[in-house]
């Protein structure tokens, strides 16, 4: 019975110049540990191949060093790895593969599928079509040949491929590097592992996506994954087992600010990040000068907690309460137009509107004029 690890995307050289160079770094250095658990799995769930379905590589200009470190990063696993070219590392004339065969860095167990001829490792039972990409985008499915691929009668049909499942993912998606979702059974393929969605998706019993092993974006998409595939002869259905293998998780945070007890629950979410935590935060809503001082306090515990936090808090309206206003010491004429401005909202109508907004601007500048600790900035667009 014939077993399988399906990964792909890994995407190494892949470099974050978003992030600060601090945290930029480790992510980047992660997708190298990625695969080095990938290889301990396979050994410990003895696996017949590992199947990688396309970018391995993020660009054909990773440096010398960064393909040496890859391929470093399989010796865990002496059994054979099947690397496909996907649309970031296509098998072009000159690539990083051809780079990669002359600095004679790829290890006799690996096997670069780089044209569409079946590998058949006949000691193990099963034969492997696969359909590289040669150029970054195509509009013809280059899995097609598998329908007239003929194999030793027994062996485990795998297709290998790299590209979007027509009709299947998202609208936007299904353009270049189409693949007809009811290969497999025009193929006679046992199992169809692809590349190419970073999420773990199952399309059918016989097609899945793995998703990159390492999340690399904030969009939730079920990655940080591989499968453990077992195919229990030609012609079963395969059974599949997905296994976690990411280290850092990345999440889009929006949270709005209504009543006191949404600050209170951001706060302990803010707590609760660890170094695997990459978060992208947004903050809207009405707080206070008590409860922005608190939400700054927050941020930057949180901040040395966690791999990566950016916080956009252009959405935040700073509305203060009367305590905050009097703890501002404001005296003189400037009292005296709080004072008014205080009682123009008390009394509503359509100028209430407008002394919060005044409010707002007076609380900002007062704040950061008398050095308060995490005086809020004035909004956009405003003056002091």
């Amino acid at each position: 019975m014939p077993r399988f690890l399906h990964t792909a995307d890994w995407q190494i050289g892949r470099q974050y110049g978003s992030l600060p160079p601090d945290n930029a770094v480790p992510l980047a250095q992660a997708r190298y540990a990625a695969v080095e658990r990938l290889a301990q799995l396979a050994t410990a769930q003895q696996v017949d191949a590992v199947l990688v379905a396309g970018d391995v590589f993020d660009a054909q200009t990773v440096s010398d060093r960064c393909i040496r470190q890859l391929f470093n990063a399989l010796a865990a696993h002496a059994g054979p790895w099947i690397l496909l070219p996907g649309n970031h590392d296509a098998a072009l004339t000159e690539s990083v593969w051809t780079r990669a065969l002359r600095l004679a860095a790829v290890p006799p167990n690996v096997h670069l599928a780089l044209s569409p001829q079946q590998l058949d490792f006949a000691d193990r039972g099963f034969v492997v079509l696969p359909a590289p990409l040669t150029q970054r985008h195509t509009y013809s499915d280059l899995t097609a040949w598998f329908d007239t691929a003929e194999t030793e009668p027994g062996r485990v049909r795998i297709g290998l491929a790299h590209g979007s499942v027509q009709g299947v993912l998202a609208e936007q998606i299904d353009s270049a590097n189409p693949i007809a979702p009811d290969r497999p059974e025009r193929a006679r393929l046992d199992y169809l592992a692809m590349g190419d969605w970073h999420g773990c998706k199952a399309i059918q019993p016989r097609l899945w996506y793995s998703g990159t092993p390492e999340t690399d974006r904030f969009k939730a998409n079920d990655s940080g994954r591989a499968l453990l595939v077992d195919v229990a002869h030609a012609g079963a259905e395969p059974q599949v087992t997905v296994l976690e293998t990411g280290q850092f998780r990345w999440t889009s945070l929006e949270a709005t600010l209504q009543v006191a007890s949404d600050l209170d629950g951001l706060l302990d979410r803010l707590a609760a990040l660890t170094a695997r935590d990459v978060v992208d935060l947004s903050v809207s809503g009405p707080i206070d000068l008590a409860g922005h001082q608190r939400l700054q306090a927050a941020l930057g515990r949180a901040e040395a907690q966690a791999r990566h936090l950016a916080a956009d808090l252009g959405g935040l309206r700073l509305d203060p309460t009367d305590e905050d206003l009097a703890g501002l010491h404001a005296d003189g004429y400037l009292g005296e137009v709080i004072d008014e401005l205080r009682e123009t909202r008390r009394a509503g109508g359509e100028a209430a509107g407008v002394a919060q907004d005044a409010l707002m601007l007076l609380t900002a500048a007062l704040a950061a004029r008398q050095g308060t600790a995490d005086a809020p900035a004035l909004p956009a667009g405003a003056a002091a």
